[in-house]
């Protein structure tokens, strides 16, 4: 059964839409500390990037044998480079990724010395996009889901711009209208701006920052009601909220009902991206015909499973293959 549904994967096409970005890695040594300010020195031996945000959800599509296509909007300038290089290494097609003079590649360097995150710089825009970008945007998605059979739409939100009110209340609708189901990983921004879609995945802290209940202690009944709440309000099918080491919860609209579980106990090295693996396996696992209660209950132990591994990685596929045998999963 298992090998039925994993290569079933292989038949979907799922465009991602999204903030990209780039993650950097700068690790080296520490020694010494610095005679101009009381700062370590950190002596670079080893520089690695890889693709985040929006393109890991894509690596871990990919990773599962399926067929992401990935939309966004990045700079027009030297990173830019670098990222379509990244593409390139991992396969990955590049005809939706749009390229523009008026913002910059996100880039994110992590410096590592002596195995220890010391500082992380940001270089990126936050701005929305301009009305020319999202214009492009918006047709490069209207010729997608006109001219190619495509199985779900991932809306994948950092906070970076690439997404609007606008952009997605429009492809929410044309999704509609053919019939193609969207799943989206919000952001605090945009978090309203969601109706109508099939799952909407926060994790705890953007169900609270988004509903404007930061202040509570955490509650499982507590969560629950925001859940149904905001689910019924905008008219969403699931509600799936990951909630790190507590585990997960989903709330089903249409049979009200919730669906919860414990997190998997693991020896944690970086929660960095695990998001995108929960988005991808889930909406593979929907289109794979699976119930709800395991679609949610694998996509949490693959969230799990990448937790493992230092630095953003995509899902390993035998490895998530063993562990749900191993757990009775199907």
């Amino acid at each position: 059964m298992i090998e039925h549904i994993f290569e079933s994967f292989a038949k979907k096409r799922v465009l991602v839409i999204g903030d990209v970005m780039i993650d950097a890695y700068l690790v080296g040594q520490v020694s010494r500390i610095s005679p101009e300010a009381p700062v370590p020195i950190v002596d670079i031996c080893d520089r690695k990037y890889c693709l985040g945000g929006a393109a890991n959800v894509a690596l871990n599509i990919a990773a599962l044998h399926a067929q992401p296509i990935l939309c966004s909007v990045i700079g027009d300038d030297e990173k830019a480079g670098i990222f379509f290089d990244l593409m390139d290494d991992k396969n990955l097609d590049t005809q939706a990724i749009i390229k523009s003079k008026q913002r910059k590649t996100t880039i994110k360097y992590r410096v590592i010395g002596n195995k220890l995150q010391m500082l992380r710089i940001d270089e990126e825009n936050k701005h929305l996009l301009n009305e020319i970008e999202q214009q492009c945007l918006l047709q490069k998605v209207k010729e997608l889901i006109d001219n190619q059979y495509l199985d779900a739409i991932i809306f994948e939100d950092y906070d970076k711009g690439v997404l609007s009110r606008l952009v997605i209340q429009t492809i929410v609708e044309w999704a509609r209208i053919n019939q193609i189901p969207v799943l989206v990983d919000p952001k605090k921004r945009n978090f309203h701006n969601y109706q109508g879609v099939t799952l909407f995945k926060p994790n705890l802290k953007e169900l609270k920052d988004g509903l404007h209940d930061e202040d509570q202690p955490f509650a499982l009944e507590m969560v629950e009601e925001l859940m149904k709440k905001f689910a019924l309000e905008y008219q969403i099918r699931y509600v799936f909220t990951t909630l790190s080491e507590k585990g997960i919860v989903l709330y089903d609209s249409e049979n009200d009902k919730f669906i919860s579980q414990p997190a998997y106990l693991r020896k944690i090295s970086d929660v960095s991206g695990a998001g995108d693996t929960v988005i991808s396996v889930a909406t593979l696992c929907m289109l794979a015909g699976l119930p709800i209660d395991k679609t949610a209950y694998i996509a949490n132990l693959a969230g799990g499973i990448v937790c493992e591994y230092s630095g953003v990685q995509p899902i390993p596929l035998q490895q998530l293959k063993d562990e749900i045998l191993q757990h009775n999963l199907l």
